[in-house]
């Protein structure tokens, strides 16, 4: 009779595992995942930025939004249409001896579902160069005519997308019965 009570303890030790994660998959419960640093998100710039007229100055700021929602198992973590913030770090103007013009700017934030978001990641444009004829025209003529022929403004026009990257592990929670069209989820602070 003791051996058989020993044997029955022993069997309902070695099942109870099993019991609770039977009870574990039936009971709907939230689920956490991350969004990893590193991870590429695609921006779009909201304004024309463009050296013409000496408008834009260094540490400007640079309105963005996301262009393309970032998904982490078909849950949306960073919606489309999300507000992104940059900053130019080095404007240079076009000048005299066809030196052109130069933006070079770098990407900072996202903000979604209340959170503002770490980003990383840099662009740069510049404007076309009239350097050639410039040399060819003061060699030819031995005259500072070169002087007078400028380069070309740089210009990144509105709508342009800028590549950025997730700068910052995002620990996130999705709601029991999320679905991809209902995706209940909390970005956790």
């Amino acid at each position: 009779m003791k051996l058989k009570l020993a044997l029955l303890g022993v069997a309902i030790f070695a099942a109870s595992p099993i019991i609770a994660q039977q009870q574990a998959v039936l009971a709907p419960a939230e689920t956490s995942s991350v969004l990893r640093t590193g991870t590429p998100i695609v921006l779009r710039l909201n304004e024309t930025i463009s050296t013409k007229e000496k408008v834009a100055k260094i540490n400007d700021r640079v309105r963005m939004e996301v262009a393309e929602a970032v998904t982490v198992n078909g849950v949306t973590i960073i919606p489309s249409g999300s507000p992104a913030t940059g900053e130019l770090t080095e404007v240079k103007y076009k000048g005299m001896w066809g030196k052109s013009g130069r933006l070079v700017g770098r990407v900072l934030t996202v903000n979604a579902n209340g959170r503002t978001i770490r980003l990383s990641g840099t662009f740069d444009t510049k404007g076309g160069s009239g350097t050639v004829g410039a040399v060819a025209v003061s060699a030819i003529i031995f005259a500072p005519a070169g002087f007078f022929m400028t380069g070309k403004s740089a210009e990144l026009p509105a709508g342009t997308t800028i590549r950025g990257f997730i700068d910052e592990d995002i620990a996130f929670t999705v709601a029991p019965g999320a679905t991809p069209a209902n995706q209940p989820m909390v970005i956790q602070q």
